[in-house]
């Protein structure tokens, strides 16, 4: 009898809704900080690429897993772990669900018998192409409210608070 090793799915994050301006309800020193703010916009982004991603399997980590590998073929495991903010074992399981569902494939690095890169199988890219052709359309439709030079100021800023 043949044993297959299970890999186990990442958690995945529970359900999110955006979260409202009620009326009616004072929001006192919340109106003042950023991080509040930047809370309200995260969420309702996560939800905007939820309904863009419906039926995929993706979640935000997996997808931007597949991006950074996409751009740097023959990354390392350690390497997208720390690209990803992750632990190694973390970027391990990640790594592992991405291959057992044939998203990417290790393939050992040249000029080291003992490193392993890692590679966007063809799947994987066409996993990558529809997803971000959703996700792009969904979040154009949820930044409509901001004009271009706006959406290009805000992304400025953010990454800079981002360091």
């Amino acid at each position: 009898m043949q044993h297959t090793k299970r890999v186990p799915a990442p958690r995945r994050p529970q359900a999110l809704a955006p979260i409202p301006r009620v009326r009616g309800v004072a929001y006192g020193v919340l109106d003042e900080l950023l991080g509040y703010a930047l809370r309200r916009a995260q969420v309702a982004m996560f939800v905007s690429f939820h309904r863009a991603t419906r039926g995929l399997d993706i979640t935000p980590p997996r997808f931007t897993a597949l991006v950074v590998v996409g751009a740097n073929a023959g990354i390392s495991q350690s390497a997208l772990g720390e690209a990803l903010g992750i632990a190694r074992s973390g970027a391990m399981l990640l790594t592992d669900w991405l291959q057992a569902r044939g998203l990417v494939e290790r393939r050992r690095a040249s000029g080291d018998a003992r490193a392993w890169g890692l590679h966007l199988t063809a799947r994987g890219g066409r996993l990558v192409a529809d997803a971000h052709r959703r996700i792009q359309a969904e979040e154009r439709a949820q930044a409509a409210v901001l004009r271009p030079a706006e959406r290009r100021q805000l992304l400025q800023l953010l990454n800079r608070i981002a360091g």
